[in-house]
């Protein structure tokens, strides 16, 4: 109810706000109208091209607009005004209105083209030439189309430097993100303390997984950016060393993703709509090699020969009673289906000189490729709203954005389980009359879930307002206020039917209920200064953060439901149990500082500094400082080069240093925690007090290189990073008398993340009607626990090494085959005569070795063609499904071929459990690692634009028609379904291939 009324609210006061706001500029307005005029013309370069999408803008206002694929624009403006003409590429140039000027303009390529790419960089403004910091970014153009949910997931293969791993092809699940590697020890769900800081339009974002209950697949949760459609998104920038991040203190920590949303602006003139549908369709792109019926049961049959048994009703009902004809591809029939795909997008700009404004609204909707007409549905709507005074003075900005999630998608590990472990001549799904087949008992049938229902909606806002004021040239004061809520239901109705009808009379029905709701705001003053004298410039930040948060979640389930009609209905259930109640308040308050110093644009200096005080700590312990420094120098200025290294057109060294800090972990834990007994009043302890533990610290340090070549046709970025994680928070294992399993303190644990980050971008072809762009990025990490003082004594001994990275696994060593047994052997390494962790003597790497993206787009008059294929080498990872149908893949490894063993190092099919046991002890030893590195067509992108000269109209929109391919194909090695999530019994991401239109009038 609470969040009803804000949202109604809201609703009254935008419209009324937007029109108190054209009342104020319509009077301005109609004061300045006669001094107004109306300026055309064609935009080109210096052979006489047209130039499409030239910024052109009014100096000192929000106004201006942007030329079309003719190079055509057209811009109100008043005498004396000033016109900046801004593409990249090119020379910026500032034209003053004077009578006579047609509007026509030649632009000439820039030699350094660097300085026209402005990038966020959170609380300032920066360009790709002056930066300091190292800030990947990209734009609308290059993921406005991909048919994901997530803006995270559009990301995979673009930056240098960030991981982005789809877990599972269910769609608004939350991929794993992580920038430069793993800093901390913590990997858990509800604990991780690797997670990057989200800010959307200034305002934070918690970026952990929203909980759900077991029909969403609980281990991976619920993205918190699933309300947030692509298309509103106009850059995202993502900011990784320490100059970049050391701003936002404790909270970048591990980097800070920056999602800047649609804030067009347009001159009075230029009301835009923009119309985009697309559709399309999804399906599994990989499906495993799996044993027919005669190979399955020849191998069944010699297992239960070699072992002297005789097949039962009791021991092997596929033998004895189910038919031996039946043959089922159960990939086929339990995740094979093809998954339709809906979007469609309106936009619509538009104002005067004083107040522009932008207004959108998406629905998306992805089904899925199980059995049942299950989907995910996506409502967003979004407003930007711009306003600045007639003297230039004050200017506001107001950003909204709405979205509701509608999710009745379930866990995919039993079904793509089931897949690979049900015997091709399992029974029959379905009777004949239609009703689920039980088979006399002697089976699960894998669709008897279905019978279920379940549902996650979801509703996320997220607001902010930015206000500023200049009080004399070159002193601002700034405000940014943020308002965001997330609220999460999870409704589960489990009938009895969905178990066998044999047992029917010791089970129930049941419901599960789960509502996670999470407030938050924001509120940072600031005061801005830039002061230029001679060659010297001087631009000062000083603001403070005040941050509430809101963490709650209810819980309840409930049994004993008199018929399926009434579940889901608490006060119908014979019993309610509450399985969760509890809520978090996190207050944040910090200083932040900032002094940007440069010299004749070729020295630049940035310092940045914080103290933070978070609630998660003991008083004492509250408050701490981060900060850093950096530093470049653009010596492609200097005359030597100038003069003998001319084919460098642009060259920058840059470097930083600094230290941030962490403070993800749950709240309260410095202190005693008790639960109140069944019955009245009783309490016991749940949690152990611990007032001493303070922030996780994170050292930085990178250098890099930075070159422009041949007019800066060839661009090259080098990075080299070094970052040190220490005073690990974790929770310290207790022995079990305590009657705790831990206690929260700061291990003496030390974790280094270093590696090599390239990026290189290059025009091979650029003429009139043909240009060709490729890019590519590599990452080489490196990640390293250098130090854990005494880490034989604790826990985390099984975990980890030190001087081996966190990602090891440690296994077993495969001995071959026992020539007395026939059975698979592994070491008894210190011969005691039994197997556990101490005989676990290999150490595995399952990370990655180096992985980026090479991305190529070309263009041919109106055609334009994009492609990113994304890459991963691993040293190694495990494949480890545990499940005996799955001998499709002992037949791929050439092991097996109906039923006949065909080299001498595999053991012999066997029922015993001797034989199990050997099993289970080589598939933790390093026979099962497997490689998983790939190669992946992650996406092709196909538009044309209809030429507007086919039209005599000059009314009839911009039409462009698009056809678009997600994940089309995978080279690998790797046997099983995704390499991308090696051993998983998730569903791997699906290929889509989708087709649709874009209209702007």
């Amino acid at each position: 109810m609470k969040n009803n009324y804000r949202c109604c609210n809201l609703v009254v006061l935008i419209p009324l706000l937007y029109i108190i706001l054209q009342l104020e500029t319509g009077k301005v307005y109609s004061q300045t109208n006669q001094n107004q005029q109306t300026i055309s013309g064609i935009i080109s370069d210096q052979d006489g091209l047209p130039l499409p999408g030239v910024n052109v803008l009014i100096k000192g206002s929000a106004t201006g607009t942007m030329s079309n694929m003719d190079g055509h624009y057209s811009i109100l403006v008043s005498i004396g005004d000033t016109i900046l003409y801004s593409f990249i590429g090119y020379q910026t140039i500032e034209k003053k209105l004077t009578p006579g000027f047609n509007g026509d303009l030649i632009m000439h390529p820039a030699t350094d083209a660097l300085s026209e790419v402005v990038i966020n960089a959170g609380y300032y403004n920066t360009t790709e030439r002056e930066r300091t910091g190292n800030i990947a970014r990209v734009t609308a153009e290059e993921i406005e189309l991909q048919p994901v949910v997530s803006p995270i997931q559009a990301l995979q293969g673009r930056m240098a430097g960030v991981e982005i791993v789809q877990q599972t092809g269910v769609p608004g699940a939350a991929p794993t993100i992580r920038i430069r590697g793993q800093n901390s020890l913590r990997t858990g769900f509800n604990d991780n303390g690797n997670l990057p800081l989200y800010i959307i339009d200034g305002v934070p974002v918690n970026s952990a997984p929203i909980n759900s209950i077991n029909r969403f697949n609980s281990s991976i949760g619920i993205d918190p950016l699933n309300g947030i459609d692509l298309s509103s998104i106009k850059s995202i920038e993502v900011l990784k060393d320490a100059d970049a991040t050391a701003i936002y203190g404790s909270r970048g920590s591990n980097g800070v993703v920056l999602i800047t949303t649609n804030n067009k602006n347009y001159s009075q003139q230029q009301e835009k709509f923009l119309i985009r549908v697309y559709s399309g369709v999804s399906n599994v792109s990989n499906y495993l090699e799996m044993l027919n019926t005669p190979q399955y049961l020849a191998i069944r049959r010699e297992a239960f020969e070699n072992d002297g048994v005789e097949p039962t009703v009791a021991n092997a009902e596929d033998l004895v009673l189910w038919d031996q004809e039946r043959d089922t591809d159960w990939q086929k029939e339990l995740f094979g289906q093809h998954s339709p795909t809906f979007n469609a997008y309106i936009n619509y700009s538009g104002g005067n000189e004083y107040t522009n404004f932008n207004i959108g609204a998406s629905y998306f909707k992805q089904g899925m490729v199980f059995p049942g007409n299950y989907s995910f549905q996506k409502k967003n709507i979004s407003l930007n709203l711009n306003h600045r005074s007639k003297n230039q003075r004050f200017q506001t900005n107001l950003t909204i954005n709405y979205g509701l999630t509608d999710n009745d998608l379930f866990s995919t590990s039993n079904f793509v389980g089931n897949a690979l472990s049900l015997p091709p001549n399992a029974p029959a799904i379905y009777n004949e009359d239609g009703s689920l087949n039980w088979e006399n008992s002697t089976w699960s049938n894998p669709l008897a879930p279905l019978n279920g229902s379940g549902k996650n909606e979801g509703k996320i806002l997220i607001s902010s307002l930015n206000l500023s004021y200049k009080l004399f040239e070159g002193f601002y004061l700034k405000t940014n206020l943020g308002y965001n809520t997330l609220d999460s239901r999870d409704d589960l109705k489990l009938p009895i039917v969905i178990y066998d009808p044999a047992i029917w009379d010791r089970v129930s029905n049941q419901s599960r209920l789960l509502i996670n709701n999470r407030i938050s705001w924001i509120a940072e003053p600031q005061i801005n200064y830039t002061k230029t004298f001679k060659k010297n410039q001087f631009d000062l930040l000083l603001g403070t953060t005040f941050q509430h948060s809101e963490d709650s979640r209810l819980g309840f389930n409930g049994t004993g439901y008199a018929n399926a009609q009434l579940i889901g209905n608490l006060n119908a259930a014979d019993a309610v149990v509450s399985t969760a109640d509890q809520s978090l308040i996190y207050k944040y308050h910090a200083i932040f500082a900032r002094i940007g110093y440069n010299f004749d644009k070729r020295l630049f200096l940035n310092l940045t500094g914080r103290r933070d005080g978070s609630s998660r700590f003991s008083p004492k312990n509250r408050f701490s400082n981060f900060g850093a420094v950096g530093a470049a120098w653009i010596f492609s200025s200097s005359k030597f080069l100038e003069d003998n290294l001319d084919f460098i057109s642009f060259g920058k060294l840059r470097g930083s240093y600094g230290i941030t800090g962490n403070d993800q972990i749950g709240d309260y834990r410095y202190l005693d925690a008790y639960r109140a007994t069944p019955g009245p009043g009783g309490l016991y302890p749940t949690q152990l007090a611990n007032s001493n533990f303070s922030w996780e610290s994170t050292k930085k340090l990178e250098f890099a290189l930075e070159l422009g070549l041949f007019k800066n046709r060839t661009n090259l970025n080098l990075s080299w990073y070094r970052n040190r994680s220490s005073n690990q928070l974790v929770g310290y294992t207790l022995p079990s008398i305590t009657g705790f399993t831990s206690v929260e303190a700061n291990l003496p644990a030390t974790v280094q993340n270093q590696g090599w980050e390239l990026e290189l971008s290059s025009d091979i072809i650029k003429n009139k009607n043909f240009n060709w762009r490729s890019s590519i990025n590599l990452s080489i990490p490196k990640n390293e626990l250098i130090a854990f003082e005494d880490i034989e004594q604790s826990s985390y001994a099984r975990a980890f090494e030190v001087g081996e990275p966190l990602s090891i696994q440690k296994v077993y060593h495969f001995n071959g085959l026992d020539t007395e047994t026939g059975l698979y052997q592994i070491e008894d390494a210190n011969d005691d005569g039994r197997y556990d962790y101490q005989d676990q003597i290999i150490n595995e790497d399952l990370g990655r070795v180096y992985f980026g993206g090479l991305y190529n787009q070309l263009s041919y008059k109106n055609f334009s063609l994009s492609l990113l294929m994304e890459f991963v080498k691993h040293k190694g990872n495990e494949f480890y499904i545990n499940t005996p149908g799955f001998f499709g893949y002992l037949i791929d490894n050439g092991q097996y071929v109906n039923g006949l063993a065909v080299n001498d190092g595999v053991q012999g099919p066997s029922q015993s459990i001797d034989a199990l046991l050997a099993y289970e002890n080589v598939v933790r030893s390093d026979l099962w690692i497997s490689d998983a590195s790939f190669l992946r067509m992650k996406t092709v992108d196909l538009s044309y634009k209809i030429p507007e000269k086919l039209f005599s109209s000059q009314s009839l929109p911009d039409i462009q028609l698009f056809v678009q391919g997600q994940n089309l194909f995978t080279i690998t090695n790797y046997k099983g379904l995704d390499p991308q999530s090696p051993g998983s019994r998730n569903l791997p991401p699906l290929r889509t291939i989708s087709a649709g239109l874009s209209l702007t009038f």
